[in-house]
Protein backbone atom coordinates (compact mmCIF):
# COMPACT_ATOMS: atom_id res chain seq x y z
CA UNK A 1 0.00 0.00 0.00
CA UNK A 2 0.90 3.25 -1.08
CA UNK A 3 -0.03 6.41 -0.05
CA UNK A 4 -1.90 8.83 -3.24
CA UNK A 5 -0.79 12.45 -3.69
CA UNK A 6 -3.10 14.30 -2.07
CA UNK A 7 -2.57 12.08 0.51
CA UNK A 8 1.60 12.90 0.68
CA UNK A 9 0.05 16.78 0.21
CA UNK A 10 -1.47 16.40 3.73
CA UNK A 11 1.34 14.34 5.81
CA UNK A 12 3.86 16.89 3.63
CA UNK A 13 1.54 20.18 4.69
CA UNK A 14 1.39 18.73 8.67
CA UNK A 15 4.60 18.39 8.97
CA UNK A 16 6.15 21.92 7.52
CA UNK A 17 2.99 23.44 9.71
CA UNK A 18 3.94 21.54 12.99
CA UNK A 19 7.54 22.75 12.67
CA UNK A 20 7.22 25.92 11.86
CA UNK A 21 4.62 26.34 14.60
CA UNK A 22 7.21 24.59 16.80
CA UNK A 23 9.92 26.99 16.33
CA UNK A 24 7.61 30.13 16.25
CA UNK A 25 5.99 29.30 19.91
CA UNK A 26 9.52 28.09 21.24
CA UNK A 27 10.95 31.67 20.11
CA UNK A 28 12.92 34.06 22.95
CA UNK A 29 12.70 38.04 22.94
CA UNK A 30 15.37 39.49 21.01
CA UNK A 31 18.74 39.00 23.15
CA UNK A 32 17.85 36.99 25.42
CA UNK A 33 19.58 33.35 25.34
CA UNK A 34 17.79 30.35 25.94
CA UNK A 35 18.70 29.30 29.54
CA UNK A 36 17.54 25.65 31.22
CA UNK A 37 14.60 27.32 32.75
CA UNK A 38 13.64 28.09 29.17
CA UNK A 39 14.63 24.41 27.20
CA UNK A 40 13.69 22.44 30.24
CA UNK A 41 11.18 23.99 31.60
CA UNK A 42 8.87 26.08 29.34
CA UNK A 43 10.37 28.84 31.36
CA UNK A 44 7.61 27.45 33.65
CA UNK A 45 5.14 28.85 32.28
CA UNK A 46 2.78 26.13 30.64
CA UNK A 47 -1.21 27.05 31.10
CA UNK A 48 -3.48 24.03 31.78
CA UNK A 49 -4.57 23.53 28.47
CA UNK A 50 -0.61 22.69 26.94
CA UNK A 51 -0.59 20.74 30.45
CA UNK A 52 -3.35 18.19 29.65
CA UNK A 53 -2.78 17.90 25.93
CA UNK A 54 0.88 17.64 26.67
CA UNK A 55 0.50 14.95 29.00
CA UNK A 56 -1.31 12.73 26.55
CA UNK A 57 0.84 13.70 23.82
CA UNK A 58 3.29 12.60 25.24
CA UNK A 59 1.74 9.17 26.53
CA UNK A 60 -0.31 8.31 23.59
CA UNK A 61 2.18 7.46 20.72
CA UNK A 62 3.10 3.97 18.39
CA UNK A 63 3.19 1.74 21.02
CA UNK A 64 -0.07 3.24 22.55
CA UNK A 65 -1.80 3.14 18.81
CA UNK A 66 -0.38 0.53 17.12
CA UNK A 67 0.33 -1.56 19.60
CA UNK A 68 -2.39 -0.66 22.27
CA UNK A 69 -4.84 -1.53 18.80
CA UNK A 70 -2.90 -5.10 18.58
CA UNK A 71 -3.63 -5.73 22.27
CA UNK A 72 -7.29 -5.14 21.37
CA UNK A 73 -6.81 -7.24 18.29
CA UNK A 74 -6.01 -10.34 20.41
CA UNK A 75 -7.24 -9.53 23.88
CA UNK A 76 -9.85 -7.29 23.74
CA UNK A 77 -11.30 -3.89 25.38
CA UNK A 78 -9.69 -5.47 28.83
CA UNK A 79 -6.63 -3.26 27.55
CA UNK A 80 -8.47 -0.22 27.78
CA UNK A 81 -8.34 -0.02 31.69
CA UNK A 82 -4.86 1.02 31.24
CA UNK A 83 -6.03 4.12 29.51
CA UNK A 84 -9.31 4.41 32.26
CA UNK A 85 -7.18 3.62 35.33
CA UNK A 86 -5.12 5.98 34.31
CA UNK A 87 -7.49 8.73 34.07
CA UNK A 88 -8.16 7.96 37.93
CA UNK A 89 -4.55 7.83 39.06
CA UNK A 90 -4.09 11.53 37.39
CA UNK A 91 -6.14 12.60 39.81
CA UNK A 92 -4.64 11.35 42.55
CA UNK A 93 -1.29 13.19 41.12
CA UNK A 94 -3.04 16.22 40.65
CA UNK A 95 -4.23 16.51 44.27
CA UNK A 96 -1.42 14.84 45.91
CA UNK A 97 1.97 14.61 44.49
CA UNK A 98 1.84 18.04 42.45
CA UNK A 99 1.38 19.96 45.67
CA UNK A 100 4.59 18.41 47.03
CA UNK A 101 6.52 18.54 44.01
CA UNK A 102 5.82 22.64 42.83
CA UNK A 103 6.43 23.77 46.66
CA UNK A 104 9.88 22.12 46.37
CA UNK A 105 10.58 23.44 43.00
CA UNK A 106 11.31 19.90 42.09
CA UNK A 107 12.13 20.13 38.12
CA UNK A 108 12.92 16.40 37.91
CA UNK A 109 12.27 12.92 39.98
CA UNK A 110 16.50 12.58 40.57
CA UNK A 111 16.38 15.78 42.00
CA UNK A 112 13.62 15.16 44.28
CA UNK A 113 15.28 12.00 45.58
CA UNK A 114 18.51 14.16 46.47
CA UNK A 115 16.57 16.23 48.46
CA UNK A 116 14.40 13.56 49.93
CA UNK A 117 17.51 10.96 50.23
CA UNK A 118 20.67 11.84 49.59
CA UNK A 119 22.62 12.52 46.58
CA UNK A 120 23.38 8.68 45.44
CA UNK A 121 20.01 7.41 45.05
CA UNK A 122 19.81 10.39 42.87
CA UNK A 123 22.80 9.14 40.47
CA UNK A 124 21.46 5.52 40.72
CA UNK A 125 18.09 6.56 39.38
CA UNK A 126 18.94 8.98 37.08
CA UNK A 127 21.08 6.46 35.14
CA UNK A 128 18.28 3.56 35.33
CA UNK A 129 15.54 6.41 33.90
CA UNK A 130 18.34 6.64 30.77
CA UNK A 131 18.83 3.40 30.22
CA UNK A 132 15.12 2.87 30.09
CA UNK A 133 13.87 5.98 28.63
CA UNK A 134 16.50 4.94 25.81
CA UNK A 135 16.99 1.25 25.42
CA UNK A 136 13.24 0.29 26.47
CA UNK A 137 10.43 3.72 25.23
CA UNK A 138 12.33 5.60 22.70
CA UNK A 139 13.62 2.53 20.58
CA UNK A 140 9.46 0.83 20.99
CA UNK A 141 7.87 4.36 19.85
CA UNK A 142 10.26 4.80 16.82
CA UNK A 143 9.94 0.85 15.60
CA UNK A 144 6.14 0.68 16.44
CA UNK A 145 6.03 3.76 14.40
CA UNK A 146 8.11 2.58 11.65
CA UNK A 147 5.64 -0.48 11.22
CA UNK A 148 2.95 1.86 10.91
CA UNK A 149 4.27 3.98 8.51
CA UNK A 150 5.55 0.98 6.36
CA UNK A 151 2.44 -0.68 6.02
CA UNK A 152 0.46 2.20 5.51
CA UNK A 153 2.51 4.42 3.52
CA UNK A 154 4.76 1.45 1.79
CA UNK A 155 8.17 3.49 3.03
CA UNK A 156 10.69 1.07 3.84
CA UNK A 157 11.28 0.05 7.53
CA UNK A 158 14.32 1.34 8.16
CA UNK A 159 14.23 4.65 6.16
CA UNK A 160 10.54 5.42 8.31
CA UNK A 161 12.56 4.74 11.47
CA UNK A 162 15.65 7.16 10.86
CA UNK A 163 12.80 9.73 9.45
CA UNK A 164 10.76 9.53 12.79
CA UNK A 165 13.43 9.97 14.72
CA UNK A 166 15.68 12.87 12.78
CA UNK A 167 12.29 14.88 12.25
CA UNK A 168 11.44 14.55 16.29
CA UNK A 169 15.44 15.49 17.04
CA UNK A 170 15.05 18.71 14.83
CA UNK A 171 11.59 19.92 15.93
CA UNK A 172 12.51 20.12 19.39
CA UNK A 173 16.14 20.92 19.83
CA UNK A 174 16.10 24.30 19.09
CA UNK A 175 12.94 25.29 21.71
CA UNK A 176 13.19 22.10 24.34
CA UNK A 177 10.24 21.68 26.31
CA UNK A 178 8.08 25.02 24.96
CA UNK A 179 8.69 23.91 21.38
CA UNK A 180 6.73 19.94 22.68
CA UNK A 181 4.01 21.28 25.41
CA UNK A 182 2.89 24.13 23.23
CA UNK A 183 2.41 22.43 20.64
CA UNK A 184 1.22 19.15 22.20
CA UNK A 185 -2.54 20.69 21.74
CA UNK A 186 -2.51 21.02 17.61
CA UNK A 187 -1.17 17.43 17.89
CA UNK A 188 -3.68 15.80 20.50
CA UNK A 189 -6.51 17.56 18.16
CA UNK A 190 -5.55 15.86 15.14
CA UNK A 191 -4.95 12.49 16.81
CA UNK A 192 -8.20 12.31 18.82
CA UNK A 193 -9.76 13.21 15.48
CA UNK A 194 -8.34 10.97 13.19
CA UNK A 195 -8.70 8.05 15.81
CA UNK A 196 -12.14 8.92 15.89
CA UNK A 197 -12.63 8.91 12.36
CA UNK A 198 -10.80 5.72 12.09
CA UNK A 199 -13.04 3.88 14.44
CA UNK A 200 -16.21 5.60 13.08
CA UNK A 201 -15.30 4.26 9.10
CA UNK A 202 -14.43 0.68 10.95
CA UNK A 203 -18.20 -0.13 12.64
CA UNK A 204 -19.94 1.73 9.52
CA UNK A 205 -18.29 -0.81 7.61
CA UNK A 206 -19.38 -3.59 10.00
CA UNK A 207 -22.61 -2.11 10.66
CA UNK A 208 -23.66 -1.16 6.41
CA UNK A 209 -26.97 0.39 6.42
CA UNK A 210 -27.18 -0.02 10.38
CA UNK A 211 -24.34 2.62 10.76
CA UNK A 212 -21.81 2.97 13.45
CA UNK A 213 -24.46 1.96 16.30
CA UNK A 214 -25.19 -1.09 14.48
CA UNK A 215 -21.61 -1.60 13.58
CA UNK A 216 -20.71 -1.50 17.27
CA UNK A 217 -23.51 -3.77 18.47
CA UNK A 218 -22.50 -6.03 15.68
CA UNK A 219 -18.83 -6.25 16.83
CA UNK A 220 -20.53 -7.21 20.21
CA UNK A 221 -22.59 -9.82 18.94
CA UNK A 222 -19.82 -11.47 16.49
CA UNK A 223 -16.49 -11.02 18.90
CA UNK A 224 -18.28 -11.28 22.13
CA UNK A 225 -15.17 -12.62 24.18
CA UNK A 226 -13.08 -9.28 23.26
CA UNK A 227 -15.71 -7.19 25.13
CA UNK A 228 -14.96 -8.89 28.64
CA UNK A 229 -13.67 -6.30 30.66
CA UNK A 230 -12.79 -8.49 33.52
CA UNK A 231 -10.89 -11.25 32.32
CA UNK A 232 -11.71 -15.14 34.12
CA UNK A 233 -8.75 -17.21 34.91
CA UNK A 234 -9.32 -19.12 32.16
CA UNK A 235 -9.04 -17.03 29.55
CA UNK A 236 -5.72 -17.36 27.46
CA UNK A 237 -4.72 -13.68 28.35
CA UNK A 238 -5.23 -13.76 31.67
CA UNK A 239 -1.95 -13.84 32.43
CA UNK A 240 -1.61 -10.62 30.61
CA UNK A 241 -4.75 -9.16 32.12
CA UNK A 242 -5.29 -10.92 35.45
CA UNK A 243 -8.74 -10.23 36.36
CA UNK A 244 -9.60 -7.88 39.30
CA UNK A 245 -5.92 -7.42 39.77
CA UNK A 246 -6.30 -4.76 37.24
CA UNK A 247 -8.45 -2.79 39.13
CA UNK A 248 -7.25 -3.02 42.68
CA UNK A 249 -3.63 -4.92 42.48
CA UNK A 250 -0.94 -4.38 39.94
CA UNK A 251 -2.30 -2.03 37.88
CA UNK A 252 -1.73 0.86 40.47
CA UNK A 253 1.46 0.15 40.72
CA UNK A 254 2.32 0.67 37.14
CA UNK A 255 0.24 3.92 36.85
CA UNK A 256 1.04 5.73 39.97
CA UNK A 257 4.72 4.87 39.23
CA UNK A 258 4.20 6.33 35.70
CA UNK A 259 1.55 9.25 35.48
CA UNK A 260 2.98 10.28 39.28
CA UNK A 261 6.95 9.54 38.87
CA UNK A 262 8.01 9.61 35.69
CA UNK A 263 10.00 12.02 34.17
CA UNK A 264 8.53 12.63 30.50
CA UNK A 265 5.09 12.91 32.14
CA UNK A 266 5.39 14.79 35.67
CA UNK A 267 7.54 17.45 33.48
CA UNK A 268 4.82 19.13 31.61
CA UNK A 269 2.90 19.97 35.40
CA UNK A 270 6.35 20.75 36.92
CA UNK A 271 6.28 23.86 34.04
CA UNK A 272 3.38 24.83 35.21
CA UNK A 273 2.97 28.99 35.78
CA UNK A 274 0.93 27.31 38.87
CA UNK A 275 -0.24 24.62 41.17
CA UNK A 276 -3.78 25.56 40.30
CA UNK A 277 -2.91 25.91 36.38
CA UNK A 278 -1.26 22.25 36.46
CA UNK A 279 -4.14 20.43 38.30
CA UNK A 280 -6.41 21.89 35.83
CA UNK A 281 -4.46 20.66 33.10
CA UNK A 282 -4.20 16.94 34.91
CA UNK A 283 -8.02 17.37 35.38
CA UNK A 284 -8.05 17.43 31.32
CA UNK A 285 -5.89 15.02 30.72
CA UNK A 286 -7.77 12.50 32.58
CA UNK A 287 -11.00 13.49 30.72
CA UNK A 288 -8.92 12.87 27.25
CA UNK A 289 -8.01 9.68 28.87
CA UNK A 290 -11.65 8.11 28.95
CA UNK A 291 -11.61 8.77 25.18
CA UNK A 292 -8.92 7.18 24.57
CA UNK A 293 -10.01 3.56 24.03
CA UNK A 294 -12.84 4.91 21.23
CA UNK A 295 -9.59 6.42 19.24
CA UNK A 296 -7.23 3.56 19.64
CA UNK A 297 -8.93 0.29 21.12
CA UNK A 298 -11.91 -0.01 19.20
CA UNK A 299 -10.04 -0.01 15.44
CA UNK A 300 -8.46 -3.11 16.91
CA UNK A 301 -11.19 -4.83 18.42
CA UNK A 302 -13.05 -4.07 14.21
CA UNK A 303 -10.37 -5.57 12.59
CA UNK A 304 -10.94 -8.73 14.08
CA UNK A 305 -13.73 -8.89 11.92
CA UNK A 306 -12.46 -6.97 8.97
CA UNK A 307 -8.98 -8.42 8.92
CA UNK A 308 -9.39 -11.48 10.63
CA UNK A 309 -6.23 -13.65 9.46
CA UNK A 310 -3.48 -10.86 10.61
CA UNK A 311 -0.08 -12.44 10.97
CA UNK A 312 0.79 -9.81 14.12
CA UNK A 313 -1.75 -8.27 16.01
CA UNK A 314 0.02 -5.34 15.94
CA UNK A 315 -0.87 -5.22 12.21
CA UNK A 316 -4.23 -4.52 12.90
CA UNK A 317 -4.49 -0.75 13.14
CA UNK A 318 -1.96 0.25 10.13
CA UNK A 319 -4.46 -2.68 8.26
CA UNK A 320 -7.62 -0.86 9.54
CA UNK A 321 -5.97 2.90 8.19
CA UNK A 322 -6.15 0.93 4.13
CA UNK A 323 -9.82 1.50 4.58
CA UNK A 324 -10.07 4.77 4.59
CA UNK A 325 -10.38 6.86 1.24
CA UNK A 326 -7.31 9.08 0.02
CA UNK A 327 -7.18 12.48 1.69
CA UNK A 328 -8.88 11.23 4.52
CA UNK A 329 -6.36 8.54 4.76
CA UNK A 330 -3.32 11.76 4.80
CA UNK A 331 -5.32 12.89 7.46
CA UNK A 332 -5.20 9.76 10.04
CA UNK A 333 -1.91 8.99 8.78
CA UNK A 334 -0.66 12.89 9.57
CA UNK A 335 -2.40 12.31 12.97
CA UNK A 336 -0.46 8.87 13.40
CA UNK A 337 2.85 10.75 12.76
CA UNK A 338 1.69 13.48 15.10
CA UNK A 339 1.42 11.64 18.17
CA UNK A 340 4.93 9.76 17.16
CA UNK A 341 6.56 12.52 16.65
CA UNK A 342 4.83 14.37 19.71
CA UNK A 343 5.57 11.30 22.02
CA UNK A 344 9.17 11.14 20.65
CA UNK A 345 9.89 14.81 21.04
CA UNK A 346 8.86 14.32 24.88
CA UNK A 347 11.04 11.43 25.67
CA UNK A 348 13.98 13.26 23.71
CA UNK A 349 13.55 16.08 26.14
CA UNK A 350 13.65 14.22 28.91
CA UNK A 351 16.52 12.68 28.31
CA UNK A 352 18.42 15.49 28.00
CA UNK A 353 16.70 16.98 31.41
CA UNK A 354 18.07 14.37 33.24
CA UNK A 355 21.36 13.97 31.56
CA UNK A 356 21.95 17.39 32.10
CA UNK A 357 20.52 18.49 35.28
CA UNK A 358 20.88 15.28 37.03
CA UNK A 359 24.11 14.10 36.15
CA UNK A 360 26.77 16.65 34.21
CA UNK A 361 25.53 19.38 35.80
CA UNK A 362 25.80 17.58 39.31
CA UNK A 363 29.90 16.54 38.32
CA UNK A 364 30.57 19.83 37.01
CA UNK A 365 29.58 21.71 40.05
CA UNK A 366 27.34 23.68 37.41
CA UNK A 367 24.44 25.50 39.69
CA UNK A 368 20.97 24.75 38.22
CA UNK A 369 17.36 25.70 38.19
CA UNK A 370 16.89 24.74 42.02
CA UNK A 371 19.98 26.30 43.52
CA UNK A 372 20.35 30.28 44.78
CA UNK A 373 23.76 30.81 42.89
CA UNK A 374 22.55 32.78 39.85
CA UNK A 375 25.88 34.50 39.37
CA UNK A 376 27.49 31.17 39.26
CA UNK A 377 24.74 29.49 37.31
CA UNK A 378 24.63 32.22 34.68
CA UNK A 379 28.12 31.33 33.52
CA UNK A 380 27.04 27.77 32.82
CA UNK A 381 23.31 28.16 31.64
CA UNK A 382 24.53 28.33 27.55
CA UNK A 383 26.74 25.35 28.44
CA UNK A 384 23.76 23.26 30.43
CA UNK A 385 21.35 23.75 27.06
CA UNK A 386 24.07 22.81 24.62
CA UNK A 387 24.96 19.75 26.64
CA UNK A 388 21.29 18.89 26.40
CA UNK A 389 20.95 19.23 22.64
CA UNK A 390 23.69 16.96 22.50
CA UNK A 391 22.31 14.56 24.64
CA UNK A 392 19.44 14.85 22.82
CA UNK A 393 20.96 14.13 19.27
CA UNK A 394 23.41 11.03 20.85
CA UNK A 395 20.10 9.64 22.84
CA UNK A 396 18.29 9.19 19.37
CA UNK A 397 20.86 7.81 17.21
CA UNK A 398 21.43 4.87 19.90
CA UNK A 399 17.82 4.27 19.98
CA UNK A 400 17.30 4.13 16.06
CA UNK A 401 20.69 1.49 16.17
CA UNK A 402 19.47 -0.46 18.86
CA UNK A 403 15.40 -0.52 18.11
CA UNK A 404 15.24 -3.58 15.48
CA UNK A 405 17.41 -6.03 18.15
CA UNK A 406 15.36 -5.11 21.20
CA UNK A 407 11.45 -4.50 19.86
CA UNK A 408 11.73 -5.91 16.73
CA UNK A 409 11.19 -9.77 17.91
CA UNK A 410 8.29 -9.21 19.86
CA UNK A 411 4.46 -10.02 19.21
CA UNK A 412 2.81 -7.70 21.10
CA UNK A 413 5.46 -4.53 21.68
CA UNK A 414 2.93 -2.62 24.57
CA UNK A 415 2.60 -5.84 26.60
CA UNK A 416 6.08 -6.44 26.01
CA UNK A 417 7.06 -2.91 27.75
CA UNK A 418 4.78 -3.43 30.59
CA UNK A 419 5.91 -6.38 31.45
CA UNK A 420 9.56 -5.37 31.55
CA UNK A 421 8.44 -2.13 33.03
CA UNK A 422 7.15 -3.91 35.99
CA UNK A 423 11.22 -4.98 37.36
CA UNK A 424 11.45 -1.78 38.02
CA UNK A 425 7.91 -0.03 38.93
CA UNK A 426 7.45 -1.78 42.21
CA UNK A 427 10.49 -0.46 43.45
CA UNK A 428 10.02 3.32 42.62
CA UNK A 429 6.50 3.25 43.98
CA UNK A 430 7.57 2.42 47.53
CA UNK A 431 10.95 4.82 47.25
CA UNK A 432 8.21 7.83 46.10
CA UNK A 433 5.93 7.07 48.16
CA UNK A 434 7.39 7.01 50.99
CA UNK A 435 9.57 9.23 50.33
CA UNK A 436 6.39 11.60 49.82
CA UNK A 437 4.21 11.14 53.12
CA UNK A 438 6.93 8.97 55.65
CA UNK A 439 9.32 10.87 57.47
CA UNK A 440 11.42 8.26 58.47
CA UNK A 441 11.83 6.52 55.54
CA UNK A 442 15.76 7.33 54.42
CA UNK A 443 18.35 6.29 51.61
CA UNK A 444 19.45 2.77 52.77
CA UNK A 445 15.66 1.60 52.93
CA UNK A 446 15.32 3.26 49.21
CA UNK A 447 18.19 1.57 47.91
CA UNK A 448 17.26 -1.36 49.19
CA UNK A 449 13.64 -1.29 47.47
CA UNK A 450 14.93 -0.91 44.19
CA UNK A 451 17.40 -3.11 44.16
CA UNK A 452 14.97 -6.21 45.59
CA UNK A 453 12.21 -4.74 42.75
CA UNK A 454 14.87 -5.86 39.99
CA UNK A 455 16.13 -9.13 41.77
CA UNK A 456 12.17 -10.47 43.46
CA UNK A 457 10.94 -9.48 39.77
CA UNK A 458 13.71 -11.42 37.96
CA UNK A 459 13.42 -14.37 40.32
CA UNK A 460 9.43 -14.72 39.42
CA UNK A 461 9.93 -14.47 36.32
CA UNK A 462 13.25 -17.08 35.83
CA UNK A 463 11.22 -19.73 38.15
CA UNK A 464 7.48 -18.49 38.05
CA UNK A 465 7.28 -17.44 34.23
CA UNK A 466 3.43 -18.23 34.16
CA UNK A 467 2.37 -16.19 37.14
CA UNK A 468 0.50 -13.11 35.61
CA UNK A 469 2.78 -9.91 35.88
CA UNK A 470 0.36 -7.62 37.65
CA UNK A 471 0.04 -10.00 40.52
CA UNK A 472 4.01 -10.18 40.46
CA UNK A 473 4.26 -6.53 40.72
CA UNK A 474 2.09 -6.47 43.42
CA UNK A 475 3.49 -9.61 45.39
CA UNK A 476 7.38 -7.71 44.76
CA UNK A 477 5.51 -4.49 45.85
CA UNK A 478 4.72 -5.79 49.39
CA UNK A 479 8.15 -7.27 49.72
CA UNK A 480 10.52 -4.15 48.74
CA UNK A 481 7.80 -1.78 50.98
CA UNK A 482 8.72 -4.48 53.96
CA UNK A 483 12.22 -4.04 53.17
CA UNK A 484 12.19 -0.38 52.75
CA UNK A 485 10.42 0.11 56.03
CA UNK A 486 12.68 -2.47 58.22
CA UNK A 487 15.96 -0.71 57.07
CA UNK A 488 14.43 2.60 57.44
CA UNK A 489 14.02 1.87 61.21
CA UNK A 490 17.15 -0.50 61.35
CA UNK A 491 19.63 2.04 59.75
CA UNK A 492 19.68 5.73 60.95
CA UNK A 493 19.20 8.55 58.57
CA UNK A 494 22.32 11.02 57.44
CA UNK A 495 21.60 14.25 59.18
CA UNK A 496 19.84 16.72 56.78
CA UNK A 497 19.61 14.03 54.18
CA UNK A 498 15.65 15.22 54.63
CA UNK A 499 15.39 18.60 52.57
CA UNK A 500 11.55 18.61 51.27
CA UNK A 501 9.50 21.07 53.36
CA UNK A 502 5.65 20.27 53.96
CA UNK A 503 5.52 23.69 55.54
CA UNK A 504 3.16 25.44 52.68
CA UNK A 505 1.88 22.20 51.04
CA UNK A 506 -2.25 22.14 51.26
CA UNK A 507 -4.70 19.48 49.10
CA UNK A 508 -7.37 21.19 49.66
CA UNK A 509 -8.18 21.31 45.50
CA UNK A 510 -10.80 23.99 43.51
CA UNK A 511 -14.19 23.59 43.14
CA UNK A 512 -13.55 22.92 39.49
CA UNK A 513 -11.33 20.12 40.33
CA UNK A 514 -13.72 18.29 42.45
CA UNK A 515 -16.67 18.70 40.35
CA UNK A 516 -14.35 17.64 37.56
CA UNK A 517 -13.13 14.30 39.57
CA UNK A 518 -16.61 13.31 40.75
CA UNK A 519 -17.46 13.49 37.07
CA UNK A 520 -14.32 11.35 35.77
CA UNK A 521 -15.20 8.87 38.69
CA UNK A 522 -18.76 8.35 37.56
CA UNK A 523 -17.93 7.62 34.21
CA UNK A 524 -15.71 4.96 34.75
CA UNK A 525 -18.32 3.40 37.19
CA UNK A 526 -20.64 3.28 34.37
CA UNK A 527 -18.10 2.00 32.06
CA UNK A 528 -16.90 -0.81 34.19
CA UNK A 529 -20.86 -1.77 35.16
CA UNK A 530 -21.36 -1.88 31.69
CA UNK A 531 -19.09 -4.29 29.98
CA UNK A 532 -18.30 -5.96 33.40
Amino acid sequence: MTLSTIDIVVVAAYAVFIFVLAQWVSREKAGKPKDSSDYFLASKSLPWWAIGASLIAANISAEQIVGMAGSGYAIGLAIASYEWMAALTLLIVGKFFLPIFLRNEIYTMPQFLEQRYGPSIRTIMALFWLALYIFVNLTSIIWLGSIAVNQVAGVDQNVALFALGAFALLYQIKGGLKAVALTDIVQVTLLVAGGLLVSALTLGKIGGDAGIIGGFTELARRAPGHFDMILSPDNPHYRELPGLAVLIGGMWIANLSYWGFNQYIIQRALAAKSLAEAQKGVVFAAFLKLLMPLVIVVPGIAAVVLAPDLARPDQAYPTMLRLLPPGLLGLVFAALIAAIVASTASKINSIATIFTLDLYAKYRKIPTLAEDDVSGRAGGERKLVLVGRITACVAIVIAMLTARPLIGQSDQAFQFIQEFSGFFTPGITVIFLLGLFWKRANEAGAIAAAVASVVVSFLFYQFLPEFPFMNRMSVVFLISLALAVVLSLVVNARANSNRITMQGVNFTTTAGFNAGGVAVILILIALYATWW
